[in-house]
């Protein structure tokens, strides 16, 4: 491994801080890598030497050498370029983890139009990657799978590899069970799902949870109600425009249940719009529980907390668990969610069709 610091213009490499130390370079690459044990006295010497002659090892050089760049890559949507809150609570859970085990981590969101390009020139620089939102189809586990790369993923993978990798999730059917079956029994029956986007994987089991707690009630739900959001619009005016819509159509839903507290915004504002009290009038959740809204909600959202920080961090204890075993570990976390009260829901009018 060779230096990449200049004094004087003369660069200080492996071998001087050797002979200024006293010992052989295998001794002072051993000193910086940590791979075989260095008494104190000398490993001391070594790094007052190296520190004398402004010597800094080649971080790149070095990654070649040991296979390691104690780097991980948290890979999320290319359009991402503006992180809601929820997205950062999954980045300070990734963040949290990865600083106590030594890692440092890089935000991937390079659309895969610049991807090939830029893979022609050097493989990415990290050792393992947590990949965040799968898709039921998706090129990025696809890519990682062929290459043998160590992954996490945040979500339920694709069905073909669900038994086969590495993945943190909520348990999304109970989720999605949870909240509705909370407004079932307020009496709702005509209730409008925003659901995410549907090529994404969360928006199967959210359905599957909302269609079971109506069955599990002899019930049959009107499956025209299920809405999937389109991430071409921004959250909270995709729920304005659906519930603008959809209350015309079906102008007996007097409840939603949101993908995401951005798009409740949206929904709040249509209410108002179309004169509908929340609740007396319409019941509304929220998946996520995100706390940077709770003041822009009047009453208080009711919301589904997701535990995105704890995602995140089991996330990246789960991927750093393989690079340490230097394999992978078909292992599968369930992080649990928990139906928030608050006074946005409300038992269903009378006069209404149940």
């Amino acid at each position: 491994m060779e230096c990449e610091v200049e004094e004087n213009n003369v660069m200080a490499n492996m071998g001087d801080v050797a002979k200024d130390a006293g010992v052989s370079k295998s001794t002072v690459s051993n000193v910086f890598s940590g791979k075989r044990s260095i008494s104190e006295a000398v490993r001391q010497r070594v790094l007052e030497s190296a520190n004398r002659l402004n010597y800094r090892p080649n971080y790149f050089a070095r990654s070649m050498v040991t296979k390691e760049t104690r780097i991980i890559g948290l890979v999320m949507d290319s359009r991402k370029v503006k992180f809601n809150q929820y997205n950062l609570s999954f980045i300070n859970g990734v963040l949290r983890e990865c600083s106590s085990q030594g890692y440092r981590l890089l935000i991937d969101t390079l659309p895969s139009s610049f991807r090939n390009k830029v893979t022609q020139m050097t493989s990415e620089p990290v050792d393992g990657e947590i990949i965040l939102d799968p898709l039921t189809v998706d090129e990025r586990v696809e890519e990682r799978v062929k290459s043998g790369r160590l992954m996490t993923i945040i979500g339920k993978p694709p069905r073909k590899y669900e038994a086969a990798l590495p993945y943190v999730n909520n348990d999304n059917v109970q989720a999605a069970e949870t909240a509705t079956s909370y407004l079932l029994e307020l009496g709702h029956r005509n209730i409008l799902m925003i659901n995410a986007v549907k090529k994404h994987t969360v928006s199967q089991d959210r359905k599957a949870g909302f269609m079971l707690s109506y069955s599990k009630r002899g019930l049959s739900p009107d499956e025209e109600l299920i809405v999937y959001r389109d991430d071409a619009v921004s959250s909270a005016e995709f729920g304005y425009r659906t519930v603008m819509k959809w209350m015309e159509k079906f102008p007996d839903i007097t409840a939603v249940i949101a993908d995401t507290d951005q798009i409740a915004l949206g929904v709040y504002r249509a209410a108002m719009e179309l004169g509908l009290s929340i609740p007396d009038d319409l019941s509304v959740i929220a998946f996520n529980n995100d706390t940077v809204y709770p003041g822009e909600f009047h009453p208080p959202l009711t919301s589904v907390e997701l535990n995105g920080e704890i995602l995140g961090q089991e996330a990246a204890k789960l991927l750093i668990e393989q690079l340490v075993a230097k394999n992978k570990l078909v292992k599968q976390v369930t992080i649990q969610s928990r139906l928030v009260l608050r006074a946005s829901c409300g038992p269903i009018k009378q006069g209404f069709p149940v």
